[in-house]
This record gives structure tokens, C-alpha cells and sequence, in this order.
């Protein structure tokens, strides 16, 4: 009890004086005053950013992108201008470095002018952003500077969008362009495969008639070689005949010179008309057989003709036909461009022209054959009428010589005749040589002819056979081309189906432009910065408060001179936590009630600021009791180092290596931690273990000024001067 007397005993000295009572009003005021005016002068900075002057120049020419003016320099203008997120000025950029230069402007932003133009180059080889030019005014403010660095994020989000807006609305215009030109390819493509049904049952009929084809040269070559070797045998008898004919010629013609000796030696050949009757009636039968064979000779070279006559038909008809295949591949080719480059595709076309050029060269060397076959038969009638004449003429020699025979007078009358039949005949032989000549001539050219046409047709097979077999790989590749063209168009079908459901509405243009949004989860979200930061200038009040009370209230003197270590421990003790309470009451009240600070609880807030206050006092107290001036710069730079290591304004994290040891030794830094659960989170629980460790340290420093008092207060020890500046 005589603690508390001592205790209230300062206190009546103390309060005589009002300049002390002023004093003590004062420091009750220090921590509100500190902590009140920095939290009130930083309640809601951000709120005030309207009138944070701000300028924008826009120098952007704009930009043509798929057909359509593009300005993103003047549209990114006109959302400033819905924004009062800053003051915006926009201004030239004259005025713009004026106003820097001034400090009128915290910064300013430039819109180049070919910011349009850059944001179309996307789809080009080497794309180019878009770029917006930001300039703070940092030697002017720093932290207007790092706002602006949030509000420049802000802004380029916005100008991407409506860049990425132009972009995918061009895409949209793309994909449906793209979903009707597959419906059309998927159109295409079913004709193609109709056609390519059809192109393949052209080409099976094409092999099963090439297949013809073959099977009718093969046997066309093997009936040449007979008709090779009757026209040899034919060439060799028509040049026996000429040789026949041409004597024959000679002998009438020297018959026809001694027919006046014949009539000169009449008497003579009246004696050997039986000899001669007897030889005219085999020569007579000798012309039978002579004619015989001319007329045999004869019906051959009208057949041959015949027969000739024939094959040229046939000849224009396969003329006809393989000209027309080597067109039919030629047009296929050029209207399918894949078949042009196959190498059996080319291989096959050549093959077809090559039959085509043979079977024009058989028809020239068959036209040729005609030609001589029609000279044959027309040598043979004539050699036929010529025999006829020498039959004729014979049987009247026969009779003649039977009337010479019988009648030798008339004789002479009958050779006289006889004479004139044999010029007649010996006119007829020399027709006859004439016509034996040109049939030789006509033979030779039947045989040349027919060499040719076994060549040709040789050709015509070899060229068959290939052109078969590549109708048969054109028939397995139309088999593929069916198949292909099929599969091509459901694939194109389906194709221009699934793109047709790409739709370029404008909320799908707005969803690719901005496909997230953020939603923010505010139960934990601190609405003004005031809130956010008055654990930290509520602690920096506190301490300070305690640190001036140092000043105005005595640290070791009393007003009683008897007073004992103990007594005026207590003294002084009460004295400054008196202090700390009437501090913390009017800081947690001001805050809480007349600036607006709001709190999860309000009694632990009343509470946590109490204790924080005693356990600051209780340190401070002990270091300057203990080191009286020395003990307050200690208590600074204590002061000093709790303000880096608290936490209080930029994390612990991101504080140096060095200091983090030294953070959770500092009782702010649980002040701190303490004073934003109660305020904000709501974490009692941590409150409590805060509040327990501050309480701590205030034992433990009380018990070091206990310490002093009981180590430095001798028993009848007198009143130092500090009693001067009582309570």
C-alpha cells in the first residue's frame, strides 16, 4: 500500500504544475496523433487517382486490316475518355513534355503512330506488336509512377482485346468462307467420283476390246505369212509369164516374117500337112492349158483384189479405232493432271499413239497392194483376151490345116489367111508381153506391200499388248481414283459441316478476345488501404507515444524521499502504464470510431492496443532507466529496425537475407501480425498467441527495471533532482 501511496503521491506533485498536466495531454495524443494522421492521410489513396493528372498523346495514322479502316489509337482515345480511373489530358506532344517537365503530368502515355498499323501484322512472316510508349514521371513520385505501371497493364489488356476482337472477327469471316468452299470441294468431289464410276466401266469395255484387239492382230499376223508366200509365188509366175509372153512375141513376130516362105513352100507343107496337123493339134493343146492357167491367174487377182478391197475396210475402221483410243487417253490425261504425271500413264499414251501411226502406215501399204492387185487383174484380162485370141486363132489353124489337109488348093487361100491371123496374133502377144510386164510390176508392189503389212501388223500386236496392259493398270487406278473420290468427298462433307457450325456472333468474338475472366473471391479482400496498413502505423504511434513519454514523466526520481527501490518502481511503473492505457484508449477509439477503421472485434481491438502500448512502454522504460539518453537513441534505433523487419508494409519475404533472422525477434513484428488478425482476418487465435508473446516481453523488461530500482535505490536515498519533473 505505501507503493500506491508513493504512486499517488507523484501524481498530486505532478498536477500542480499545468504545464505538466498539458505535457502528459500531449503524449496521451503522440500515438493517434502519428498513427491517426498517417492512416487518415493514407485511407484510401487509390480512390483519389481521378485527380491524379495523367497525358495521353495520340499520334496513331490508323491501318487498313481485311478491307476495314482500323483505328485502335482513337478507340483506345474514347475508352480513356469513359475511364476516371485518372485525370486523362489528352494533348499534343508538345504540350505533353511541357507538362512532365513542369510536374503537371505523374506521366504519359504515347500512342505511336503506327500502333494500327503494327497490330495487323499478325498474320505476316514476322509479326510486329502493337506498342504503347509510357513514360512515369518517377523523379517527380515514385509511387505515382508504380500505380501507373498497374494502370498501364490495365490498359494494354484492353487495347489487346480490341486488337484480338479485329483479328477473330476476320477469322470468322475465314471460316466460313472456308465451310462453303468445302461444301463445294465436297460437291466436286461426289461428281468426281461419279465420273470416276463411269471412267471406270470405259475403262473395263476399253480392255475387254483392247483384249479384242490383241486376239485379232495375232491372227491377222499369222494369215500374213500365207499371203506373203502366194505373192511370191505370184511373182514368180507373172515373171515367167513375161518371159513366156515376150518369146511368144519373138516367135510370131518371126512367124509372121516367114509366112511367105510358108506360102512359098505350100507344095512342101502340103506334104507334111499331116505333120503339121498333127503339131497344131498339140499346140493347140498347149494353148488350152495356157489359158487355162491365164484364167486361173486371172479369178486369184480378182479375189486378191477382192480380199484387198476388204482389209482396207477393215484397215479405216482400225485406223479409226486406235486414233480414237490415243485421243481418249490424251483428253483423260489432260483433264485429270495426276494421271499426266504417271509414267504408265505416258507410257501407255505413246504406245497407243505408236499403234495408231502403225495402223495409219498398214492402210498406206494395203492402199499400195490394191493399187497393184487392180494392175494385175487388169493384165491378166488383157493376157485372158490375148489367150482367148491365141485359142481362138489355133483352133482355126487346126482347122485350116484340116482343110489344107483335105483341099491343098486352098491352102495357099487359107495361109493367106493364116498370115493375116498371125499378125493379128503376133499384135496380141506383144499386148500380151506388155501385160505379163506391168503384172510383174504390180506383183512386186503386192509383195512390198505385204512386207509392210506384216511389219505394221507386228507393230500393231506389240502395240495391242501394251495398250492392253496398261488399260488394265488404268483399270486398277480408276478402281483407286473411285475409291479416293469417295472417301474425299465425305471427308469434304464433313468438313464443310463441322466448320458451318463456327458461328462469328458477337459473343464468340468476344469470348476469343477475352476467353478469361477474373472473378476476385473479396471475403478476404480489404476494401481501403487504410485498413490495410493501420496495424503498422497503429504500432509506429504506439511506440513513439512511449518513446516521448520518456521525456515528460521522470524515469527513476519520486516525490517521497523515503521511498524505497520498490516503491518507486511501482511509482514509476503505474505512472507509465497509466500512460500506455489512456494512450491506447484514445488511439483504438479515434481510429475505430471517428475515422472509421472497422474491426472484427471491438473489445480484443480495445485489448490488443492496450497490451501492445504496455509492452512497448515496459521496453522503453527499461532500456532509458537503465541508460537514461543513451537509452532513448537505443530505443530509436530500435524503433529503426522494427520498422524494416515487421512486415508491416511490403511482405516478409522480400525483405534481405540478413534481416529475415532478426524479424521474429521484434515485438512489433508480432504487434503487427496481432493487429491484423483482430482488424481483418478475424484469426483470434493467432491474436492470442501475439498478445501472449507481447505480454512477454513486457515481464520481462518490467523485471529489468525492477532490477535497477532494487540494484540503485539504497535504504534513506534523497530526492534527485528528477522530482522536478514528477508523475
Amino acid at each position: 500500500m505505501k507503493a500506491i501511496s508513493v504512486f499517488f503521491k507523484d501524481m498530486r506533485v505532478a498536477a500542480k504544475k499545468p504545464l505538466n498536466i498539458i505535457s502528459v495531454i500531449a503524449v496521451i495524443f503522440i500515438p493517434i496523433l502519428y498513427s491517426g494522421m498517417l492512416i487518415a492521410a493514407f485511407w484510401d489513396p487509390y480512390g483519389n487517382l481521378d485527380k491524379l493528372p495523367v497525358a495521353v498523346v495520340n499520334m496513331d495514322k490508323g491501318a487498313d486490316y481485311g478491307g476495314k479502316a482500323l483505328h485502335i489509337g482513337n478507340d483506345l482515345v474514347d475508352e480513356l475518355k469513359k475511364n476516371k480511373d485518372f485525370d486523362w489530358d489528352f494533348v499534343n506532344e508538345q504540350e505533353a513534355m511541357r507538362g512532365i517537365a513542369d510536374n503537371r503530368y505523374y506521366m504519359k502515355i504515347t500512342i505511336p503512330e503506327n500502333f494500327s498499323a503494327q497490330a495487323t501484322t499478325l498474320m505476316e512472316d514476322n509479326p510486329k506488336p502493337a506498342e504503347l510508349i509510357y513514360e512515369p514521371n518517377g523523379d517527380y513520385n515514385f509511387i505515382a509512377g508504380q500505380i501507373g505501371n498497374s494502370a498501364i497493364k490495365d490498359i494494354k489488356s484492353k487495347v489487346s482485346a480490341k486488337v484480338t476482337e479485329a483479328y477473330t472477327d476476320s477469322l470468322f469471316g475465314k471460316v466460313s468462307e472456308i465451310s462453303n468452299g468445302l461444301a463445294d470441294a465436297g460437291s466436286g468431289a461426289g461428281d468426281l467420283h461419279d465420273g470416276a464410276s463411269k471412267l471406270e466401266d470405259g475403262t473395263a469395255r476399253l480392255k475387254e476390246n483392247l483384249n479384242k484387239l490383241v486376239n485379232g492382230t495375232t491372227k491377222l499376223s499369222d494369215g500374213i505369212s500365207p499371203l506373203e508366200s502366194g505373192a511370191n509365188k505370184l511373182g514368180a509366175g507373172t515373171k515367167d509369164l513375161s518371159v513366156g509372153a515376150a518369146s511368144l512375141a519373138g516367135g510370131l513376130d518371126q512367124l509372121s516374117a516367114a509366112h511367105k516362105q510358108l506360102e512359098k513352100g505350100t507344095n512342101d507343107a502340103v506334104q507334111g500337112v499331116s505333120q503339121i496337123a498333127s503339131g497344131l493339134n498339140s499346140a493347140q493343146d498347149a494353148n488350152h492349158q495356157l489359158n487355162e492357167g491365164i484364167h486361173a491367174s486371172l479369178d486369184g487377182s480378182v479375189k486378191l483384189q477382192q480380199g484387198l478391197q476388204s482389209s482396207m475396210d477393215s484397215s479405216d475402221q482400225l485406223v479409226q479405232g486406235a486414233s480414237g483410243v490415243a485421243q481418249g487417253l490424251d483428253q483423260l490425261m489432260k483433264a485429270n493432271p495426276a494421271l499426266a504425271n504417271d509414267p504408265s500413264m505416258q507410257k501407255l499414251l505413246a504406245t497407243s499413239q505408236a499403234v495408231a501411226q502403225g495402223t495409219k502406215q498398214l492402210q498406206e501399204g494395203q492402199k499400195q497392194l490394191l493399187a497393184g492387185s487392180s494392175q494385175l487383174v487388169e493384165g491378166n484380162q488383157k493376157l485372158a483376151a490375148g489367150s482367148d485370141q491365141v485359142v481362138s486363132g489355133g483352133q482355126q489353124l487346126v482347122a485350116g490345116a484340116q482343110k489344107l489337109q483335105a483341099a491343098g488348093p486352098q491352102l495357099t487361100q487359107g495361109m493367106k489367111q493364116f498370115g493375116g491371123k498371125l499378125n493379128e496374133a503376133a499384135a496380141g502377144s506383144h499386148k500380151l508381153a506388155q501385160g505379163a510386164g506391168q503384172l510383174a510390176e504390180g506383183t512386186g508392189a503386192l509383195q512390198k506391200g505385204i512386207v509392210k503389212l506384216g511389219g505394221g501388223v507386228d507393230e500393231l500386236s506389240s502395240g495391242s499388248q501394251q495398250l492392253s496392259d496398261g488399260a488394265g493398270t488404268l483399270k486398277s487406278g480408276m478402281q483407286d481414283l473411285v475409291s479416293g473420290a469417295g472417301k474425299l468427298a465425305d471427308k469434304l462433307n464433313e468438313a464443310a459441316g463441322d466448320t458451318s457450325k463456327v458461328k462469328g456472333t458477337d459473343d464468340a468474338v468476344s469470348m476469343y478476345a477475352q476467353p478469361v475472366n477474373v472473378s476476385e473471391n473479396d471475403s478476404r479482400k480489404i476494401s481501403k488501404y487504410g485498413t490495410g496498413i493501420a496495424p503498422y502505423f497503429l504500432s509506429l504511434g504506439l511506440f513513439v507515444g512511449g518513446l516521448l513519454s520518456t521525456i515528460i514523466l521522470s524515469m527513476r526520481g519520486t516525490s517521497d524521499p523515503e521511498a524505497s527501490g520498490w516503491q518507486r518502481f511501482v511509482s514509476r511503473f503505474l505512472s507509465f502504464g497509466a500512460m500506455s492505457l489512456f494512450q491506447s484508449i484514445v488511439a483504438a477509439f479515434i481510429i475505430h470510431s471517428i475515422i472509421g477503421l472497422e474491426v472484427k472485434s471491438v473489445p480484443l481491438f480495445y485489448l490488443f492496443t492496450f497490451v501492445t502500448s504496455i509492452a512497448f512502454m515496459m521496453i522503453i522504460q527499461a532500456v532509458v532507466t537503465w541508460l537514461d539518453q543513451p537509452g532513448r537513441f537505443i530505443a530509436i534505433l530500435l524503433l529503426i529496425f522494427q520498422l524494416t523487419t515487421s512486415g508491416g508494409t511490403f511482405p516478409v519475404e522480400l525483405l534481405p537475407s540478413w534481416m529475415k533472422p532478426i524479424h521474429p525477434w521484434l515485438p512489433m513484428s508480432h504487434s503487427v501480425a496481432g493487429f491484423k488478425a483482430v482488424i481483418a482476418s478475424g484469426d483470434y487465435s493467432l491474436m492470442w498467441r501475439q498478445l501472449d508473446l507481447l505480454l512477454v516481453y513486457a515481464v520481462i523488461f518490467v523485471a529489468l527495471t525492477l532490477a535497477y530500482f532494487i540494484s540503485h535505490t539504497p535504504r534513506g536515498a534523497s530526492v534527485t533532482n528528477e522530482q522536478t519533473v514528477s508523475a
